[in-house]
């Protein structure tokens, strides 16, 4: 089968190979994958080809599909069964995190589809859920609702980030407002979180290319306000908004720094900033105003089993809205034109899907 793999250590350029479907051990599941969606950690590897030929891993950890084979032992899954993952592969089932029930903060954490795994990901034909995961972290799949597609349970990984991030982590009480940076995934989500939530003034920041389109969708989805952080003055314009004593929550999804300073600058004494976003460049500004107004700062990673079992729920229900965020389809054939789209801001959440005209089917296991 096909399956598009990382090279490299810290950085490195992908590249489409042929490998072998997986063997499966008396406790292992085989899941064909039905769709799977692009992820920002996985834009970060595009077009960084380093030159290295030391493989990393393939990739693709937003999935979901449908058990084809489980092992001789596995009682809790039957074929035919359609699943998402969280893309947990190993914990060390001894740390902190893992008593409790935290399994994607484990220290010693592999993700499926993500840095150095050897099970695969999903953007393949098929990928091995290991029963070695199974029987630590039970939640570690889930099966997938009958009202809900597979493209939607595979966006499941960033509406639990946003979730766990505004619901879980935060302090939010209706009537507050709340201001979020970023107009991807991460950011619409979390629109979408704070609107349950009954956040009163809900105000999205982005650029000039989210203008275009993401803005519209961000309006549609539940925010009151849009800013344009390359034309207007951010910190003046929330302040304008939600006014010197209500806004006590930023969501800060882009990770760039100008954004984390704002998110200072802007918000009340005892107020709450959850950094869902990454950088990688060193602050260049002070930070003591968090510690003069009491402010909050907040790292977010990843999410934990309520989270998943609560965030299934509303999509079930439809209270989460997946479908206008989906706006490119490929086959994975075709995967460098949704990288392309996704790097281009023309595309907010792009799925793949398997379409080599290989020979494996489930009659060759």
């Amino acid at each position: 089968m096909k399956a598009l793999a990382r090279y490299g250590k810290e950085f490195g350029g992908y590249r489409m190979i042929d490998v072998p479907v997986p063997k499966i051990g008396s406790e292992d599941i085989l899941l064909r994958i039905c769709a799977a969606t692009i992820c920002g950690a996985d834009m970060k590897h595009y077009k960084v080809d380093n030159g290295s030929d030391e493989f990393n891993s393939i990739r693709g950890h937003e999935f979901a599909g449908e058990i084809v084979k489980v092992g001789k032992d596995v009682t809790d899954w039957r074929v035919g069964q359609r699943i998402v993952s969280d893309n947990s592969g190993h914990v060390c089932g001894y740390c902190r995190a893992d008593d409790q029930g935290d399994f994607l903060n484990c220290i010693h954490k592999v993700n499926l589809g993500l840095d150095n795994n050897r099970w695969g990901g999903g953007f393949s034909k098929y990928v091995l859920i290991p029963g070695e995961i199974l029987r630590i972290h039970k939640h570690a799949i889930w099966e997938i609702p009958d009202n809900v597609k597979y493209e939607e349970a595979s966006s499941l990984d960033p509406i639990c980030n946003a979730y766990k991030a505004v619901a879980q982590q935060s302090s939010l009480l209706p009537g507050e407002d709340v201001v979020v940076f970023g107009a991807g995934p991460l950011g619409l989500y979390s629109v979408q979180i704070a609107k349950l939530m009954g956040a009163s003034h809900i105000v999205l920041v982005g650029m000039q290319e989210d203008t275009v389109s993401r803005f519209d969708i961000a309006r549609k989805l539940g925010a009151t306000e849009t800013i344009n952080g390359s034309t207007e003055d951010v910190v003046a314009r929330c302040k304008e908004i939600c006014g010197e004593d209500n806004l006590g929550l930023v969501i800060e999804c882009s990770g760039a720094n100008p954004a984390l300073k704002q998110a200072i600058e802007m918000v009340r004494p005892n107020a709450e900033i959850v950094r869902v976003g990454m950088g990688f460049k060193p602050l260049n500004f002070s930070i003591n105003r968090i510690t003069e107004w009491n402010i909050s700062i907040l790292g977010h990673m990843a999410y934990d089993s309520i989270t998943w079992r609560n965030a299934i729920e509303l999509l079930k229900t439809g209270k989460i809205q997946v479908e206008p965020m989906i706006t490119h389809r490929f086959g994975l054939s075709h995967w460098e034109e949704g990288f392309q789209a996704m790097a281009d801001k023309k595309a907010i959440k792009v799925v793949l899907t398997y379409d080599y005209p290989d020979a494996t089917d489930t009659s060759d296991f």
